[in-house]
């Protein structure tokens, strides 16, 4: 083809593509073409001929349809139109995921068409490619995912403009100077986008809300809540309605419940918990078996269906655990007062009572609302020591009560008799195909100033293993109770589903770097060399990486209607009744439970389907923001140590630079290859690894090197790290 003709044949082509371009932007509007001509900026007779001319082809190809003589409008094919989610990436194009396609869809910057991530749209696709990713472009946009943004205000003399730090946010936010409050230049803000106007390169919106000056702790701890559109504080009606309350204990509610207040009941929480929703209760029986209760505390009796607190606590459905403080689910009032199970205080409770036989198999099992009264309150560390030395002497080192003291007797067999218990019930669990994720969790010592003075790392010993076995067995047993029944009744199910076998493919192929392998075989034999691979990782440089990665293998948990069993756990049936001081699934199951124990009918499927998804998405967003926070606090931790070498472990490989995991406190931060020196790096993507041109040298997947924080950027939470070298050790 001859230049000239080529370039003509692209011109028809673009042609096409604007006019189509027109016609979609406004699928339900016609137009003649001299309306499409002026629209296109063209008014001379050759271009008009050659819009009649391609308008007649589009009508042959059933693109677009004339309605009436001479006015034309899109032809809504729906092999070519479909809702989807924008997925955007960093670098400004975008993904719309698509339920009904296998593959995404690509969608360039200029077709976006004022999409932003997690926006519920309709894309059409203009190019479909067999082999490749066909190529997309918005067409309307049917929910927006969100309107408030946290930015930083850029002032200028009559406007300003938010710069926005989610960096997959690719446009700024211009806002009129009345539009601005009290902000001033550089403050940190939440701005609320209005409009989209067609002309304009950035949207117009507002500033509702001033979060204080960049880098400052409360301004970036507000932020990060304000990012996922996270309360920090209730309105004052709401806490008004929560002190009027009665949270006496009356006899005459006493009567309706079980009364329970006589037998041993203690809790086991951590040491500096506020709240305390379940205790745990034991009796030996005559017959030789025990009887265990799980008391979780009443929190449906308070909060009823339909009044502001509900609503309120519906609307956050799950407390929020920062780095510096938790953001509760439900006032004070309530979450560390009347609802929490303190010691040597009657309180409302609802139960699940089994009575167990010596192999661990329940015998009888009891669900309904009781009456409680605990006897003691033990932090983990001084249940520990219980077991550990089988004896009641709790030192003054370990003791919450500032003194050493002795625990008594019975106490002490309750708790010696439970952990053998749940050593046999997690043992079963195992051999059922469950897995163990022991993840570290990393925590800060901080001072008054919330400034990071130290990090330490928490581990699950024997004590939390006891409660984590009976709260297992409470969520497994009320689910069973509802999901096994012979007429279906809604309930709502924490699920879990099988992992992808691609990523555990992928995650095979990584861990065989280290040495360590799977075996995909069959489910029996995924799960127990997952959990041999934990097993063997424990204590080694790799172990976090490894655990991290094994756990992305695995499907996101989320609250259902529809039960397909919990993977991870190895139950059929599985549900969350033991936290509904911090999650709202627990007070539905709660009040679902005393439903069906009252015999009324099934609840509303879809109703409960709805609010099922809104938990789910809830618990999404607290675990980013909580992730969020121990990002920020691990960045200003490294601020204090920026002369420090410190020994890592590259945790990830890309085409711009590695990721390196500190071992000492797990902090993660980024070497970009412009900036290794001496050799030019390129990506191995099959070896996860870079190599140097000249040397050949090669930096590889759970390599240990050693490395200086180059900078710290508190306001994007990110480090980046200079290569020092190897660690040869």
């Amino acid at each position: 083809m001859s230049k000239k003709n080529k370039n003509k044949s692209q011109h028809q082509g673009d042609l096409a593509k604007s006019i189509i371009d027109i016609l979609r932007k406004e699928p339900g509007k016609t137009f003649n073409h001299k309306q499409i001509a002026a629209k296109l900026g063209v008014n001379d007779a050759t271009s008009r001929n050659s819009i009649i001319k391609k308008l007649a082809q589009l009508i042959a190809k059933k693109q677009i349809e004339e309605e009436e003589r001479g006015k034309f409008k899109i032809s809504r094919k729906s092999n070519d139109y479909y809702n989807a989610v924008i997925d955007m990436t960093t670098k400004g194009y975008a993904y719309a995921l698509v339920d009904e396609l296998e593959d995404d869809v690509f969608i360039s910057p200029k077709d976006l068409n004022t999409a932003f991530n997690g926006d519920e749209v309709e894309i059409y696709i203009y190019n479909r490619k067999r082999n490749k990713k066909s190529e997309g472009e918005v067409t309307q946009i049917l929910k927006r995912k969100r309107t408030e943004f946290v930015g930083v205000l850029d002032m200028q003399k009559d406007f300003g403009f938010v710069v926005i730090g989610d960096p997959k946010m690719y446009t700024d936010v211009f806002v009129q100077k009345n539009k601005m409050g009290d902000a001033k230049n550089g403050d940190k803000v939440v701005v609320e986008i209005e409009e989209w106007p067609e002309k304009a390169d950035s949207p117009f919106g507002k500033i509702i809300q001033v979060l204080g000056t960049p880098g400052e702790h409360h301004t970036e701890i507000h932020s990060i809540l304000a990012q996922y559109g996270l309360p920090h504080e209730f309105p004052k009606e709401i806490e008004d309605f929560a002190d009027e309350i009665d949270t006496s204990i009356q006899p005459d509610e006493i009567k309706k419940r079980r009364d329970m207040r006589d037998v041993l009941t203690f809790t086991i929480d951590p040491a500096d918990a506020k709240d305390f929703d379940d205790a745990l209760s034991f009796r030996k029986l005559e017959n030789g078996n025990v009887e265990i209760g799980i008391h979780i505390a009443d929190v449906s009796h308070y909060v009823q269906p339909g009044t502001i607190l509900d609503d309120e606590a519906y609307e956050r459905a799950t407390s929020v655990y920062l780095v510096d403080r938790v953001v509760p689910m439900l006032p004070e009032v309530l979450s560390n007062n009347a609802c929490s199970l303190r010691p040597n205080e009657e309180k409302y409770t609802f139960s699940a009572v089994f009575e167990i036989d010596k192999t661990t198999k329940v015998v009888n099992e009891w669900f309904g609302r009781t009456v409680t009264y605990s006897d003691a309150r033990f932090a983990y560390e001084e249940a520990q020591q219980i077991i550990e030395t089988e004896k009641g002497e709790v030192p003054e080192g370990i003791s919450i009560q500032d003194k050493a003291y002795t625990v008594k007797d019975e106490i002490v067999e309750a708790v010696l008799t439970m952990n053998k218990m749940a050593k046999k019930m997690r043992s079963a669990r195992m051999r059922q195909g469950a897995i163990s994720f022991d993840k570290v969790e990393v925590k800060f010592q901080l001072d008054e100033e919330n400034e990071p003075v130290g990090v330490y790392f928490k581990t699950a010993k024997d004590a939390n293993k006891l409660i984590e076995e009976f709260m297992l067995l409470a969520n497994r047993k009320v689910a069973e109770f509802i999901g096994k029944r012979e007429e279906k009744k809604t309930f709502i199910y924490r699920c879990h589903d099988e992992p992808d076998e691609e990523k555990l493919v992928s995650l095979n192929s990584l861990v065989s770097r280290f040495g360590h392998g799977l075996n995909l075989k069959n489910r029996k034999t995924v799960s127990s060399s997952l959990n041999q691979l934990l097993q063997d990782v424990q204590g080694k440089k790799e172990q976090n990486l490894i655990d991290t990665l094994a756990i992305r293998t695995m499907s996101k948990a989320y609250y259902g209607t529809e039960n397909i069993g919990h993977y991870g756990l190895a139950f059929d049936y599985y549900s969350h009744f033991t936290s509904p001081i911090r999650r709202y699934p627990d007070v539905m199951v709660h009040r679902l439970l005393q439903r069906y124990l009252d015999g009324q009918p099934s609840a509303k499927e879809e109703e409960y389907e709805e609010k099922c998804h809104h938990s789910s998405e809830m618990e999404n967003l607290s675990t980013n923001a909580e992730r969020d926070s121990i990002k920020y606090m691990q960045v200003k931790f490294m601020i204090d140590h920026q002369d420090k070498e410190f020994v890592g472990v590259i945790s990830g490989v890309t085409d711009f630079g590695i990721f390196v995991e500190i071992i000492e406190n797990k902090c993660e931060g980024m070497i970009r290859l412009r900036d290794i020196k001496g050799d030019h790096y390129d990506f191995d993507a099959e070896n996860y690894a870079i190599v140097g041109r000249k040397t050949k040298k090669a930096y590889q997947l759970g390599d240990e090197v050693i490395v200086k924080v180059k900078n710290a950027d508190l306001v994007k939470r990110h480090l980046d790290f200079t290569l020092i070298g190897k660690n040869e050790e």
